[in-house]
This record gives C-alpha cells, structure tokens and sequence, in this order.
C-alpha cells in the first residue's frame, strides 16, 4: 500500500474555493481505479495550508491517476494559487 501526501499552501482568497472544488472531485479521486481512500485535512491554526493523504495500491496506481485528464484537470485550477511551493511524499504502510 502506497500512502500519498501532499502539502499545500494557498492564497486566501482561494481556500473557499479550493474546498468547493475538493467536494467536487473527491468522489472521481477516491474511485479511480487503485485508490483505496483520499482525504482532505486542512491545518489547525495555518488555514490556508492543507494536506490530501491518499492511498494506492500501488506506485504505478498513483501514477495512472496523476497522468489522468482529472488530475491535470484539477491541478491546473489549484497550481496557479499556491502561495508556496506544493510538497508530496509517496510513503509505504508498514
């Protein structure tokens, strides 16, 4: 099982947004096909820094999905508002 992390850190005026657009694509996420779950959590005191833990099934799993029209689709309403530079980490369940 291969657990994906990604930090973000968005422009404020976008974190309403960002959230709407979450709500929108969580559901194609989750079901596309190797990911067993995605999650959004957003910091406690830092709002506008969020992080998406997913899992995969495998590397190439994650790989499929972020070479996927909904991954470009999706990422290229977010990247234009980061207020810093994304962070992920592919990580393996022990």
């Amino acid at each position: 099982m291969l657990v994906r992390v990604v930090k973000m850190q968005f422009n404020s005026d976008f974190i309403a947004e960002f959230k709407i657009l979450f709500k929108a694509v969580n559901e194609k996420i989750a079901s596309f096909e190797g990911c067993t779950g995605v999650k959004l959590l957003q910091h406690e005191t830092e709002q506008n820094i969020f992080f998406t833990i997913s899992n995969w099934e495998s590397a190439q799993h994650l790989e499929n999905y972020r070479n996927s029209e909904l991954f470009k689709t999706t990422w290229a309403k977010v990247k234009p508002n980061f207020s810093a530079k994304a962070e992920a980490w592919s990580l393996l369940e022990q």
